[in-house]
């Protein structure tokens, strides 16, 4: 995938799958002798909020989780399932910028950011502080870098021609960082919508698809049948699901993007378990792939489909 001539690869990682900066989580190292490895998977940072946010997931000084198997992450290998509730927990983007840490990686990649404010006039608030903040450490990145902004809560439940607006203003705000710009939603979003999103000039790819939040479609997703009767992480708001569940949902998705003229790359993944399942989302039309969950539920595979997607 090529944007703005900066070469981002076929394979990237989903935000947060390795970290704020690449470091990965405790039990990594135990996995890559079994193939869990990211050597061609572009870097996508996990997302930031613009101030600290202390979420559902403590954290260490150095911004890593402080429990080694986190209360508001629930896995389940044998159905290749996750459903999580982090709550974007972090530091806040200016100290994640002061690290410097992004400004020393050597390829290129993407930072996310989400705005989580109550109205769509203070989200466009905190993008715009945060494009403040970016501006005046882009110049010290020896790399180039793309920015994934995160629609996926106002996607729930807001009107499709707020969203449009929403969106619209958000790439205008951000457009004046001159980097490579990536709006990414969930499968909840109409394939109609979507596509005129990636008509404004300033939409570079779009990527899709967050997880999905506990109780949406439930026609298409047993809940009841994956979790019972009600989430079992209630307490922190239900939680968004990722793993198997996904693809089937995701390829109609394409499937349906196509056929309405959306002819921007996208970057696809949800429920990416197996090399197969990401050619399937290639074909689909795919710009690339990203992945995720699959480093938790089939760790072993991740490094055979960077390779092989890569190469083909």
């Amino acid at each position: 995938m090529k944007l703005r001539g900066i070469g981002f690869g076929k394979v990237l990682s989903a935000s947060g799958a390795q970290g704020f900066f690449g470091e990965g989580y405790w039990f990594h190292p135990y996995l890559h002798p079994f193939g869990l490895n990211f050597h061609g998977v572009t870097f996508v940072a996990k997302t930031t909020t613009l101030h600290a946010r202390q979420g559902n997931l403590p954290l260490k000084e150095d911004f890593s989780p402080r429990e080694l198997t986190p209360s508001c992450i629930i896995v389940k290998l044998w159905q290749g399932i996750m459903l999580n509730a982090v709550g974007l927990s972090g530091p806040g983007a200016k100290n994640l910028f002061w690290t410097g840490n992004w400004q020393r990686r050597e390829k290129p990649f993407f930072l996310s950011f989400m705005s989580i404010a109550a109205s769509a006039k203070e989200r466009a608030e905190e993008l715009l502080a945060f494009t403040k903040i970016f501006a005046i450490h882009l110049p010290y990145f020896r790399t180039k870098v793309g920015l994934q902004i995160n629609y996926s809560c106002p996607n729930v439940g807001l009107h499709p021609d707020a969203l449009l607006d929403e969106v619209g203003k958000g790439l205008s705000i951000a457009s004046r960082l001159g980097i490579p710009l990536m709006p990414k939603f969930n499968l909840l979003i109409p394939v109609e919508l979507a596509r005129d999103i990636s008509s404004i000039p300033s939409c570079d790819a779009l990527c899709i698809s967050n997880t999905i939040p506990y109780g949406q479609l439930p026609d298409r997703i047993n809940w009841q049948k994956l979790f019972g009767p009600i989430s079992p992480l209630q307490k922190y708001g239900g939680g968004g699901l990722s793993g198997k569940p996904l693809l089937p949902l995701l390829l109609e998705w394409l499937e349906k993007a196509h056929q309405v003229g959306l002819a921007k790359p996208l970057n696809a993944g949800g429920g990416i378990l197996s090399l197969a399942d990401a050619k399937q989302v290639m074909d689909r039309g795919a710009a690339s792939v990203f992945l995720g969950s699959i480093a938790s539920l089939r760790p072993w595979r991740v490094a055979k489909i960077a390779r092989t997607i890569n190469d083909d």
